[in-house]
């Protein structure tokens, strides 16, 4: 599976948020996570962002919660098989799903979960995942 980058921040830096079980669940190994070069720097660009006011060794910290439990995919960005995305900045999760042959992108963004319907995976909200994921 491959979480946006809001769903991966919301669940590293609200342990007790709407999103805190996505970290359960990849720390428990009961979900494989998906993860490139571009999807990781963004991560690591956002972790970085004034409005968290966190330190590096914050940012460091949040990343060992995160990364041991990713499995790294290298991606040919802009493959032609990969379908597009009406916003190239969310084009990255496109080319990661497709490249590591995922079965669902978990993420609340407009511009993804228009192409519902379109790719070869399932992309959902984290509601709908958190449901369907179970039920």
């Amino acid at each position: 599976m491959v979480l946006d980058t809001n769903a991966v921040v919301s669940a590293l830096l609200f342990k007790q948020g709407r999103l805190s079980w996505l970290r359960s669940c990849w720390q428990g190994g009961h979900i494989k996570i998906l993860a490139s070069r571009a999807t990781t720097q963004e991560l690591i660009r956002v972790l970085g962002y004034p409005k968290f006011q966190l330190s590096r060794q914050d940012i460091e910290d949040l990343l060992a919660d995160y990364l041991p439990y990713v499995e790294t995919v290298q991606v040919i960005s802009g493959a032609e098989d990969a379908p597009r995305c009406r916003d190239p900045k969310d084009q990255m999760f496109i080319d990661l799903a497709v490249a590591g042959n995922a079965d669902v992108i978990v993420s609340g963004d407009e511009d993804l979960l228009a192409m519902r319907g379109s790719c070869d995976f399932a992309i959902e909200t984290p509601a709908d995942f958190h449901r369907r994921y179970h039920d």
